[in-house]
């Protein structure tokens, strides 16, 4: 007969397998859900910025991807489109780097790893009972809407396509980021620090991703060198082309009682979502990941801090990591939302304003400072 469990986890990507080892870290026993694998074969081309908080948590774990897979970010270059700019470095605040640009393949291997390693995380097939259930599906989770979750969407009319490049020039450990009246490009560096490869993310109008999609590949690298206006001089795509819609949500309630609630011994059983399950940022910023991630910290923060008699799956503590994280989760969303909303707003007039105040920004001193070391993930 299997052991019962404290903690189900139901969803096995970067944010349900990080929460599995934190909750094991705490000797929970904790099964973990892994969702069937998407029927397209093509290889994964994303790549995450993560900040120094996710660093430190997945350093903890033993699961940050090291060599290649992992580059540090040393300066940040944005540019608006009609001259506005703000730059960012590391040194200005002390950093060791703004962000480390991750490749997904490799940091899912050495989170799967860690877990195979971890005796307490049991990998199933289907859901078991438990305490509590944590949901970390992803944004299009299966499980909050069987628990009768309204998800807020507001669509955005944009398009993310996704790709790597290699570049004639290196990227001197520089993201790049132009922000167009029609799109924002965002160019990653990868490789390491001396490297010459690019993660690209570009939000294109609806409208307009078909065409880009669909041109031959020297075709589509020239349309980024143009976008970009040859920043790393003369590129070819050396990746497949992946895209996706993008959107703001948030999930009504993001902690409630499991369906069948009671086990038959007085026991109560409540689920708590996490990651994409419970929200979604546009990717401008490129906080989505390290957001949940903190998901992942904070749950697993007050389960540590629980009284001993309480459950994995008290309702009280639920309700307090829901209103955490809602409040963490706020200014981001409001941020991310707000620069996309002015940008895509037509007519001379709103481009002089917001490159104006890209200008005002970039020498704002504390207000530029404050905002930097918030999306570091310093303390």
């Amino acid at each position: 007969m299997a052991p019962p469990l404290d903690v189900c986890i139901r969803g096995a990507g970067v944010v349900g397998r990080a929460l599995a080892l934190l909750l094991a870290r705490d000797r929970l026993r904790v099964g973990l859900v892994a969702q069937p694998p998407a029927p397209s074969a093509a290889a994964d081309v994303r790549a995450y910025a993560l900040n120094d908080a996710s660093r430190q948590l997945l350093q903890s774990l033993r699961s940050w991807p090291e060599g290649d897979a992992c580059t540090p970010v040393d300066a940040m270059a944005v540019q608006g489109d009609d001259g506005g700019a703000v730059h960012f470095r590391a040194e200005a605040h002390g950093a060791e780097a703004l962000a480390w640009i991750v490749d997904v393949p490799s940091l899912e291997a050495r989170l799967a790893e860690a877990v195979r390693y971890q005796p307490l995380v049991e990998m199933l097939d289907a859901p078991r009972p438990a305490p509590l259930t944590a949901v970390c599906e992803g944004r299009a989770s299966a499980t909050r809407a069987e628990f009768g979750v309204d998800f807020d969407t507001t669509p955005y009319p944009q398009r993310a396509i996704a790709a790597r490049l290699r570049c004639e020039g290196p990227h001197g450990g520089v993201a790049r980021q132009w922000f167009h009246s029609d799109g924002i490009l965002a160019l990653l560096p990868m490789g390491g620090s001396g490297g010459h490869d690019v993660a690209l993310v570009w939000s294109v109008e609806q409208a307009h991703a078909p065409a880009l999609l669909a041109l031959e590949p020297d075709a589509f690298a020239r349309a980024v060198e143009a976008a970009s206006g040859r920043a790393l001089g003369a590129m070819a795509l050396t990746s497949a082309r992946a895209d996706w819609p993008l959107q703001l949500a948030r999930a009504d309630r993001w902690t409630g009682p499991m369906p069948r609630a009671n086990d038959g011994k007085g026991a109560a059983r409540n689920w708590v979502l996490l990651g994409d399950a419970a929200h979604t940022v546009h990717p401008l910023a490129g906080q989505g990941l390290n957001i949940g991630l903190a998901d992942a910290a904070e749950l697993a923060r007050l389960l540590h801090g629980r009284d001993f008699w309480r459950s994995p799956g008290d309702a009280r503590l639920l309700r307090s990591y829901e209103r955490s994280r809602k409040a963490g989760l706020w200014p981001m969303g409001f941020a991310t939302d707000g620069l996309q909303q002015l940008f895509a707003l037509p007519g001379r007039p709103w481009q002089l304003v917001r490159n104006w105040g890209m200008r005002g920004f970039d020498t704002s001193g504390p207000l530029k400072s404050w905002l930097a070391r918030q999306a570091m993930g310093l303390r």
